[in-house]
């Protein structure tokens, strides 16, 4: 039984026309809805963000707007009007539990695209449903790195590739997956072709040694992650010290503790990195996805 609440998008985008509508409509999710012309369909031609829903909450809600925003501009399509997004967001979280009540955990996914072929019109649409339970990855998981085949430097001398904008384009990242499966892992870090440490599929790295909490630079073709950015807050407040850098891929191996982190599964600790064991500190990866369930910024 499909219990997603959708919303369909009459206003997806900035326009200067007139209007007196909220710029959405409530949908089945179970029903046809997206035409088979769509270049979201026919070449995976748009963008998207996952947000966590947390006790009815959306956690960083603006910076997954904005990111958003970003990856039209990577994409040159039109500009999302974020205040009939984030309307969107809002009333299909309402809409939700009114129909199946408060759940802890939900999701909410955002979806645009460049619209059928020839109107210059985009496709946008927002659906909620109850998450995944991610309590034994939250405990750990098996991880291996993969060649993501291109240099970390890429979003600067191929802008074209889109590193760095959320596109719908997931067939390589869903075939790491399979490959990971295949090596009896559960995830992926990908590694440029010049041996740096990047992202994984839908999470980035986060990497401690001592006092020190380190993640891969975004200039490298790598999605700004707003659940990163709070991983960031956490060890701040504990007074460790917390920096983006271009990482070695062989510098993982000398971690002391590895995460990886995302919008839903929140922070998920590596308990082993191509076959090298890393010890989890139970304690502190409880702390750290407490704190990010209970984000309310």
């Amino acid at each position: 039984m499909n219990t997603a609440t959708l919303l369909l998008l009459t206003r997806p985008a900035v326009t200067s026309a007139p209007t007196n509508d909220s710029g959405f409509v409530e949908a089945s999710a179970a029903a046809p809805q997206v035409n088979v012309m769509d270049l979201g369909i026919t070449r995976g031609d748009g963008f998207f963000e996952t947000i966590s829903v947390v006790d009815g909450h959306p956690q960083a809600l603006e910076p997954h707007l904005a990111r958003l925003k970003h990856s039209a501009e990577l994409m040159d399509m039109p500009e999302p009007d974020t205040d009939v997004w984030r309307l969107a967001v809002l009333a299909g979280i309402g809409a939700h539990q009114l129909e199946h009540g408060v759940e802890r955990e939900l999701f909410a996914k955002l979806i645009m695209t460049r619209g059928v072929e020839g109107t210059g019109t985009p496709t946008g649409w927002v659906y909620v449903d109850t998450g995944e339970d991610f309590t034994a990855a939250r405990q750990g998981i098996r991880v291996v790195s993969l060649d993501r085949g291109y240099r970390h430097d890429v979003a600067e001398t191929s802008p074209w590739l889109l590193q760095g904008a959320k596109t719908l384009s997931y067939a390589v990242n869903r075939a790491a997956l399979r490959e990971a499966a295949r090596r009896g892992a559960q995830d992926v870090i990908f590694v440029s072709a010049d041996g740096f440490a990047l992202e994984g599929p839908t999470s980035n790295v986060i990497v401690r040694n001592g006092d020190r909490v380190r993640t891969p630079q975004t200039d490298q073709g790598i999605l700004a992650g707003t659940t990163q950015a709070s991983v960031f807050e956490f060890f701040e407040s504990r007074g460790i010290r917390t920096s983006y850098e271009h990482i070695p891929a062989g510098e993982l191996a000398d971690a002391d503790a590895l995460w990886l982190v995302s919008s839903v599964r929140q922070a998920a600790p590596v308990t082993n990195l191509d076959g090298r064991d890393f010890q989890v500190d139970a304690d502190l990866s409880a702390e750290l996805n407490t704190y990010l369930l209970s984000r309310t910024h």
